[in-house]
């Protein structure tokens, strides 16, 4: 007893068992405080689970379509598990979020719970014509027509409206389009742009261009003087002549000319249409995509500015009716045509340019005035023009060992001596020989440039000789016209005259004469 007196007497002693309850205090109270913290995190993660074992036991959601609404507001027409049904809206949904065509989530008890994204996927089809402001009439790829609402991605549209030719995403048995699929049957089958070619990129042929100028600029020019006359602007032109030679350069040329001259607001509108690919196994599916580029050249052209449709390789859809090539499917594309171009609908600043190089091959009734009433023969060039097409591809721009003229000279000279290829037996009797001069075209010259840069590059990457010479100009024109001694290769004696360009006394034999 006196020792523990003693030691509670003790002031160190007291201090230092103070000290020791306090730290014991403060451990534990630390302890305590993780134990707590645990507890709440175990309780926290015991929630979750229990939540996700809820939901795994509610039952599975379905979806529908929402059409409208019914009962003046509390209740809605929905379409779903391919019948139309009146539900019921929770008061948890926004309303604001149903508009027509939406996905909607369905609770249960069979009640909109919830507003969902629009449809993404589904059937294609193409919109044939709209019906009022909210509906249009579509036909799908078996060529059923079928009459949908538009739904609201469609009637809000901030880029633009659907319009006749679009290809629309559809969901057939709601009855509802939702978005356009960008990849129109009219933007496959014609390119709206303004061509970036010029009447100075084009060598040789000087008459042609003064005279389509004269058929399709003048009128968009001078409107005043044509009122004045009572004079029409022709509907189409024709450029005939052998491949090659500089047809479509002229028809683009034509539209950036449009653009870039003429008061029309600065733009024309150059719609170059892929003939072959207008052609369709289906009967009455090529027509209908003619009249889906005439529907959208007359849109382009409803504000006054000028349209060209340019059908390139034209014999390869509109040949004569009654040939009996292929099918006969000209029978019916051909009066499509004709209907387009002197129908009902006018074709007001739309001007139809064709290309072809087969021109015994279209139909007459196409190339009677009032159709395609301007005719432009596109011949091969001759000496001179050769040399004004040379001159646009040898000029300063380019290295050269010479000055551009002797260059073009001395390659002119070598394309257009006198270098027999075949002789024709003419049926009256005499004999014409035709030389490799008789076969040149503005693309053979444009080959033969490049025939002579590739030259130019490998001699200087091998000695470091820089520039085009003479000599690789005379090599180049050597090596093209070996390389078309097998073409063209016809048994038709009339076809080499018609591949000349030339026409008259029947040919009947032709003898290749190069070696």
């Amino acid at each position: 007893m006196e020792s523990t007196r003693e030691t509670f007497d003790d002031p160190t002693s007291m201090s230092s068992e103070l000290a020791r309850f306090k730290r014991t205090a403060s451990d534990l109270a630390t302890r305590n405080t993780k134990l707590a913290e645990l507890l709440k995190a175990s309780r926290d993660k015991l929630k979750v689970l229990t939540l996700q074992l809820e939901e795994m036991a509610v039952p599975p959601s379905t979806y529908g379509t929402f059409l409208e609404f019914s009962s003046g507001g509390k209740t809605a027409e929905v379409f779903t598990a391919g019948r139309k049904m009146r539900l019921m809206i929770s008061p948890l949904v926004d309303q604001a979020l149903l508009v027509p065509g939406v996905q909607v989530r369905l609770g249960e008890a069979s009640q909109i719970v919830e507003a969902c994204e629009f449809d993404t996927t589904g059937n294609l089809a193409v919109l044939s014509e709209l019906i009022g402001a909210d509906r249009a009439l579509v036909t799908d790829h078996n060529g059923e027509e079928r009459l949908v609402r538009l739904a609201s991605p469609l009637l809000k549209n901030a880029q633009r409206p659907p319009r006749a030719g679009d290809t629309v995403l559809i969901d057939a048995k709601a009855g509802y389009a939702f978005e356009i699929v960008p990849k129109t049957e009219v933007a496959k089958l014609a390119l709206e742009e303004v061509p970036d070619v010029e009447y100075s990129d084009i060598g040789g042929l000087d008459d042609q261009i003064e005279q389509i100028q004269d058929a399709v600029e003048l009128p968009f020019a001078h409107p005043e003087l044509y009122r004045a006359y009572n004079l029409h602007p022709p509907k189409g032109v024709l450029l005939y002549g052998p491949p090659g030679c500089g047809k479509t350069l002229i028809a683009k040329a034509v539209a950036n000319s449009l653009s870039s001259r003429l008061g029309t607001g600065g733009k024309s509108y150059f719609i170059n249409v892929k003939g072959p690919e207008l052609l369709n196994k289906f009967v009455g599916e090529t027509e209908r995509r003619i009249r889906l580029i005439f529907e959208r050249a007359r849109e382009l052209a409803s504000d006054g500015r000028p349209v060209i449709i340019f059908f390139d390789e034209m014999e390869s859809i509109f040949r004569t009716r009654g040939s009996g090539v292929s099918s006969d499917m000209e029978t019916t594309v051909v009066p499509q045509l004709l209907t387009e171009l002197d129908g009902v609908e006018g074709i007001s600043n739309v001007i139809v340019i064709g290309a072809t190089n087969r021109e015994e091959l279209i139909d007459p009734a196409i190339l009677r005035p009032g159709r395609l009433d301007v005719k432009i023969r596109v011949q091969r060039p001759n000496e001179k023009a050769a040399r004004d097409i040379f001159g646009l591809y040898l000029n300063d721009s380019i290295p050269l060992q010479a000055p551009a003229e002797e260059l073009i000279e001395a390659a002119t000279t070598q394309l257009f001596r006198d270098n027999p290829y075949v002789e024709l037996q003419l049926i009256n009797g005499l004999t014409e020989v035709l030389h490799y001069r008789d076969f040149v075209s503005g693309a053979m010259i444009a080959n033969i440039v490049d025939r002579a840069k590739k030259n130019a590059i490998k001699r200087f990457l091998t000695t470091g000789e820089e520039g085009i010479s003479a000599a690789d100009l005379v090599e180049a024109v050597e090596l093209e016209n070996r390389e078309n001694e097998d073409l063209p290769n016809t048994a038709n004696p009339d076809e080499w005259s018609r591949i000349v360009g030339r026409s008259g006394v029947r040919v009947i034999n032709a003898h290749v004469i190069a070696k």
